[in-house]
């Protein structure tokens, strides 16, 4: 990902636009996670925390990962806001595709982070690696879409693809659909999101 870009933007991220989106992606997630009081989420790419912080209703506990120093201390600012009981969270400054993570988790949800990371594979790999027998992963990202280009990012996803790459690491029962049209969500170009769940 691009660290030191999300650090500039991290104090003005929480648009009004970005806030409505999260609560559509929000409503997606809280379907396939539903109530787990006993496991623990990994929170990859959280950024401020926009759709983690929502989910603690339904976890024992969360972790929140981001490779943005800035971001995370938005984060922390919120936890603290919010009285979030400190033994239900950890906030760790990672990059999970420069190095592994000693963490382990029952669920791990990656939303619009994949469109920023150049290799998938490898990442994917690493997400294999740190959930726990069955746990299960939760990706939301966009759907390929042919009129954005960036050098930076990926220009969405197309299921089958993405199916097969999470298959080829090893994760099982594959669900992955589209769930949201959006106009100008995307590069200010109309969009389409999808949600992926694997178990491992």
């Amino acid at each position: 990902m691009e660290p030191n870009r999300f650090n500039q933007i991290a104090s003005k991220y929480d648009t009004e636009e970005r806030i409505g989106l999260a609560k559509i992606i929000l409503s997606a997630v809280r379907e396939e996670i539903q109530i787990q009081k006993d496991k623990t989420l990994l929170d990859y790419g959280c950024g401020t925390g926009l759709i983690g912080l929502e989910l603690f209703d339904l976890v024992d506990q969360i972790v929140f990962i981001d490779s943005s120093e800035a971001m995370l201390e938005i984060l922390k600012e919120k936890i603290i806001q919010r009285k979030i009981d400190p033994n239900k969270t950890k906030v760790i400054d990672s990059d999970l595709t420069k190095m592994k993570s000693k963490i382990n988790a029952d669920i791990i949800l990656a939303s619009l982070v994949l469109l920023h990371v150049p290799d998938t594979l490898t990442l994917l790999k690493q997400f294999y690696s740190i959930l726990n027998t069955d746990g299960k992963l939760i990706i939301v990202d966009f759907d390929k879409n042919e009129n954005i280009s960036h050098p930076n990012l990926h220009n969405g996803f197309n299921q089958l693809h993405l199916k097969s790459l999470l298959t080829e690491v090893g994760f099982k029962v594959i669900t992955i659909k589209t769930f949201h049209h959006g106009k100008n969500i995307f590069m200010n170009q109309d969009a389409s999101l999808l949600i992926s769940a694997s178990s491992k």
